[in-house]
Order: C-alpha cells, then sequence, then structure tokens
C-alpha cells in the first residue's frame, strides 16, 4: 500500500528534527564556553559565579528573626462600614442614594433601612451590602 501524503511530511519533519538535535549536540561538544551551572547572590545582591568569601559572613542570633506578622489594629466598627454623603433622597417614594468618600461609588438607599431621619446633603456613615440590582447602604446613620 502507498504511503499518503501526510505520512511522507510527518516522516520528513521527524528526520529534521533529529538531524537538528544532533547538530546542536556537536555543536555543544565543540564549544568550550559552559555557561554557569551554579550562580551566587553576592553582598551587594548581584549574582555572581564566584562563591561568597565564608570570613565576611554576618552572625545572626535567632532571636533577631522575627518569623510572624505584624497586627492589624482592630477597628471599633465593622469593615464593611463607610462613611459618605447622601446624594439625592426622595422621601416621599422612599429611596435614595449615598456617595461613598473614598471611592465616589453611589450606594442605594431605602428608607426602611434608615437608622434616624435624613436629608439631602448630610455626612451619614453606613455598612456596604449587596442587591439584586448592585450596592446598597444598610443601618445607615447620620454623622456627628
Amino acid at each position: 500500500m502507498a504511503d499518503s501524503f501526510n505520512k511522507k511530511e510527518r516522516e520528513k519533519k521527524r528526520n529534521k528534527k533529529n538531524k537538528d538535535k544532533q547538530y546542536n549536540r556537536e555543536q555543544k561538544k565543540l564549544n568550550p564556553n559552559k555557561p554557569p551551572e551554579f550562580m551566587y547572590v553576592g553582598e551587594d545582591g548581584n549574582l555572581t559565579t564566584q562563591p561568597p568569601d565564608p570570613k565576611l559572613r554576618k552572625k545572626v542570633s535567632l532571636e533577631d528573626i522575627e518569623i510572624n506578622t505584624p497586627r492589624t489594629p482592630k477597628t471599633s466598627g465593622s469593615k464593611y462600614e463607610k462613611s459618605g454623603y447622601v446624594k439625592f433622597l426622595d422621601s416621599d417614594k422612599g429611596y435614595g442614594f449615598i456617595a461613598d468618600h473614598n471611592s465616589d461609588a453611589s450606594y442605594f438607599i431605602h428608607i426602611n433601612d434608615l437608622d434616624e431621619t435624613i436629608k439631602e446633603g448630610s455626612k451619614v456613615t453606613f455598612e456596604a451590602g449587596s442587591g439584586p440590582k448592585g450596592p446598597i447602604a444598610i443601618k445607615v446613620k447620620v454623622q456627628s
């Protein structure tokens, strides 16, 4: 049975690949310059091929090594608590929007989520939440 065109092409590619590998092996044998197999970090932080001088090694005691992470200061409020101002409020319809001071993001507020009465433009603190149509503000309080 005759070989197909694709089969011949694959055979040619395989033979060429093997010849290239053999050529590269011969070139490596002829070239005496080998890349360094092991690198060291010098005193200045740069990589070198020379090992560091043991006389210059600094002694470090175990007490000087810290293995823990610094504690984060505890805040009195929730991590979701944010501050902002009332950008729009329609008390007849019972909804409004709060703009966050840090990110200028808008949060939807409903009259049921208010702890006290607010006015448009007043500074407030609130907890950020997620609603069906985007971010919402709950537990809204007026800042004093």
